[in-house]
């Protein structure tokens, strides 16, 4: 007699080689685990995919229709009684969920990684996102923040009647395979490296740096996205292309960030935020924003980075100036404890405990 437990993880995140981040890793190595565990998982995601580990997955792609309606026709079709359905980058208490109920009696657990903006939501939409909340929140069994600030946003978005329904499951990282920064003498080398969005931020390190071109140093920016031509054409016009280089978007990030001295990481808006917590791995120090890009706390002033006010140009400016002038650095590394609990393992075991 078969045992297998079959669940469905719905993401909608696209799969790209040239792109391969923590979450990737996430799905690769969850996935084996609930093998291990006697779970078949089905996962639905906009896009095929064979690189990494992704080939040995069993993987529907939507294929341009949008997740949710695509594994509601794929439920109705096919009649599988899921365990538990997971959601990933789905956007949390719509009708979706309420569909859902009406044909599955899986469990229904949503993981929220959306950032919100940096001056909070409109009173209209703060207002639909209540009403959704009541309506729709008890379609799902149990609410998911990548971080105790994520997790607080969804109190915040669908009301308090959540609380008791909502945990935090940090994100993780594969700790064995980032470079350590072995040299803290300053080359004013500078890295970015974020999705290409302009609630990332990086808009405002150009306006920053705009007065500086009588310094020697050079920022390279990771990343692709669709602010990026915008950001093109601030760099242009500024004249600051011997300064600001597009990489794009690369696959070895844990290679690279000890090849730099500074990350710079001017967010208006996280709930997780993987490059700080790379590079902190990697003994990079952090230049980031005092809340959104330091949602996690890692980054103490003056000890492993440097904080600034979100959209505090000026603030980001005096920053980078005084390292340029040598008048501010991070010289050596002080271990930061906490990256403890943001390991691979830890968060796969821990999204395994909730399906077992």
């Amino acid at each position: 007699m078969d045992n297998t437990k079959r669940i469905a993880i719905l993401c909608n995140y696209e799969l790209l080689p040239e792109r391969v981040g923590g979450m990737d890793y996430f799905f690769w190595q969850f996935d084996a685990n609930c093998k291990l565990n006697s779970i078949q998982v089905d996962w639905f995601f906009p896009n095929k995919a064979t690189h990494g580990q992704y080939s040995t997955m069993i993987i529907n792609s939507s294929n341009g229709q949008a997740i949710e309606s695509f594994f509601l026709d794929y439920c109705q079709k096919n009649q599988i009684a899921y365990s538990h359905v997971v959601t990933h980058f789905i956007e949390l208490c719509t009708p979706f969920f309420y569909k859902l109920s009406k044909i599955s009696k899986a469990k229904v657990i949503g993981v929220d990684h959306n950032p919100r903006p940096l001056n909070g939501y409109a009173l209209k939409k703060k207002i639909e996102k209540k009403v959704k909340g009541i309506l729709f929140s008890k379609y799902i069994d149990l609410f998911v923040g990548v971080s105790e600030a994520s997790k607080n946003d969804l109190i915040s978005d669908f009301g308090f009647h959540i609380k008791g329904k909502a945990k935090v499951i940090f994100n993780g990282l594969n700790f064995n395979q980032f470079i350590i920064k072995k040299d803290f003498q300053s080359s004013n080398k500078f890295i970015i490296a974020c999705h290409l969005r302009k609630e990332k931020g990086v808009q405002d390190v150009i306006e920053a740096i705009k007065k500086l071109n009588n310094f020697d140093f050079t920022i390279a920016i990771y990343g692709e996205g669709n602010y990026e031509s915008v950001l093109r054409e601030m760099v242009q016009k500024y004249s600051l292309d011997k300064i600001i280089t597009f990489k794009g978007s690369v696959a070895n990030l844990f290679e690279i960030y000890s090849q730099y001295d500074y990350l710079i990481h001017p967010s208006h808006g996280e709930t997780f935020c993987y490059s700080v917590v790379e590079s902190l791995l990697c003994q990079l120090p952090v230049i980031t924003t005092r809340h959104q890009g330091n949602v996690l706390g890692l980054v103490t002033d003056n000890i492993n980075g440097f904080l600034f006010d979100e959209v505090d140009i000026d603030g980001l400016t005096t920053i980078i100036k005084n390292i340029l002038m040598d008048k501010s650095a991070i010289n050596n590394w002080c271990n930061t404890p906490a990256l403890s609990h943001f390991s691979l393992d830890k968060m796969v075991q821990n999204h395994l405990q909730l399906v077992l």
